[in-house]
């Protein structure tokens, strides 16, 4: 049997989220430095949100596009299998006993070890924005990251991998790695620890997400949910 080499779109969704939200924030930088301020940057990091929404819409577009290329319809990886309901609620708690603790303590303990305080973090991600912007990303944050992000990872580079020839525990690997590393770019800042922190946190989380699409895929609408609920609760934050 022949191995096929993945199609560059695989790579190019691959590396997507994270080269836009950073080239987003250097458009909102730019802005801001025509604008005459003297702290552009930290300035354009305190509209992260904003830079995650545009570069969802921007997935979802890509997204849409390569799915109907494929002659498939993006919007049925949402679809729920009624007749699967029951046992894949059953699966999910499991899941989420997991996701939970997976998901929290590496933020914590990373962030207690590289900063000796975690909320010291959490100054660095809830930025001051105007009330209106902070309201809007309330709704428009979590919902176009529940659309985009596990579909970008696990409903198209991670399958178009595997079906391509790359054996499945790297088709895995691959995008569960980029997924926690894009981290770094949400907001991008020029601090060695806060990357670093950024750049693990959610590693363990990618990867156990990553195992479970790839085993149940048909889980992905429930598991998008969860994101934009989980990231709503974070968003509210922004309000404060």
């Amino acid at each position: 049997m022949t191995t096929q080499t993945p199609s560059r779109w695989s790579w190019i969704m691959l590396v997507s989220r994270i080269s836009l939200f950073i080239g987003i924030q250097a458009v909102f930088a730019f802005g801001f430095l025509l604008g005459g301020a003297k702290d552009a940057w930290d300035k354009s990091a305190n509209w992260w949100p904003f830079a995650v929404t545009l570069t969802n819409l921007l997935c979802l577009f890509l997204l849409v596009r390569l799915f109907n290329k494929e002659r498939k319809n993006f919007w049925d990886i949402f679809r729920v299998q009624k007749e699967h309901v029951k046992s894949d609620l059953l699966v999910l708690l499991g899941v989420m006993i997991i996701l939970g603790p997976v998901s929290y303590f590496p933020n914590v303990l990373l962030g207690g070890y590289l900063f000796g305080d975690p909320q010291r973090t959490l100054d660095l991600l809830v930025r001051p924005l105007p009330l209106w912007a902070a309201y809007a990303s309330l709704i428009l944050f979590p919902f176009t990251q529940g659309l985009a992000e596990l579909p970008t990872y696990f409903a198209y580079v991670m399958p178009e991998f595997e079906s391509q020839g790359m054996p499945g525990w790297l088709a895995v690997t691959v995008p569960s790695l980029v997924l926690g590393l894009q981290h770094i770019g949400v907001p991008f800042l020029f601090n060695a620890p806060y990357l670093l922190w950024r750049g693990l946190m959610f590693i363990p989380f990618a990867f156990l997400v990553g195992i479970v699409l790839r085993w149940r895929p048909r889980l992905l609408p429930y598991l998008a949910t969860i994101h934009v609920l989980m990231d709503m609760s974070f968003a509210a934050m922004l309000l404060k």
